[in-house]
């Protein structure tokens, strides 16, 4: 269930709302050019700092905007203790917008719990070709984490007649080449921002 009231509301005005911060968490700040990226960077990093985990917790109750910028705040201030409810909304898929920001945290914190949250939903979702969710993000967000923990939770997967080679040839909204590549980069780039943020 979907919150909206007034202490959402201010807390939405107060950590997504300046300077639309909640369209920017993605593929955006990937390319922001470094005169605009730095001082974008710098107000995330403060506010991450500076936001509570009961304030993280009601912005995981708000709409997309909000668990998106929250999942972002959370894999900066390393505050996997939100690893559990990342991986109930990423599962749950209730709101859309917001999977790709959970794929980043669960990556950006690296262990094989959040290697098996990931796994869980592509074994849940490869088998919706019919379903544009976050599989291709949680897909290069997996392969990440087996790079960064030296294991092969992926593999099955990605076997000629696993999962994602099936998905991808039978949804009807991909195309081209069913390599992960791109996905893999995407999830790369941002863990780094996620990086840079934190140890700012």
């Amino acid at each position: 269930m979907i919150r909206h009231d007034s202490e959402i509301q201010a807390l939405y005005r107060r950590y997504c709302l300046p300077g639309r911060r909640y369209l920017k968490l993605g593929g955006a700040v990937l390319r922001m050019p470094r005169e605009t990226y730095e001082p974008f960077v710098h107000a995330l990093a403060r506010d991450a700092r500076a936001v509570s985990d009961a304030e993280l917790t009601l912005l995981f109750q708000g709409s997309w905007r909000e668990r998106r910028t929250a999942a972002w705040l959370a894999a900066v201030s390393r505050r996997d203790h939100f690893r559990g409810r990342l991986g109930g909304l990423l599962l749950e898929s209730e709101v859309c917008c917001a999977g790709g920001a959970y794929c980043v945290a669960l990556s950006s914190f690296g262990t094989a719990q959040d290697a098996d949250l990931l796994a869980a939903y592509l074994d849940r979702y490869l088998r919706r070709p019919d379903l544009a969710y976050d599989q291709p993000t949680a897909m290069g967000a997996l392969a990440y984490t087996d790079s960064v923990l030296h294991s092969d939770r992926a593999g099955r997967l990605l076997q000629e007649d696993g999962l994602w080679r099936q998905w991808f040839r039978d949804a009807p909204h991909m195309r081209g080449d069913d390599g992960i590549d791109t996905y893999l980069r995407g999830i790369r780039s941002a863990c780094a921002i996620v990086d840079e943020c934190a140890g700012i």
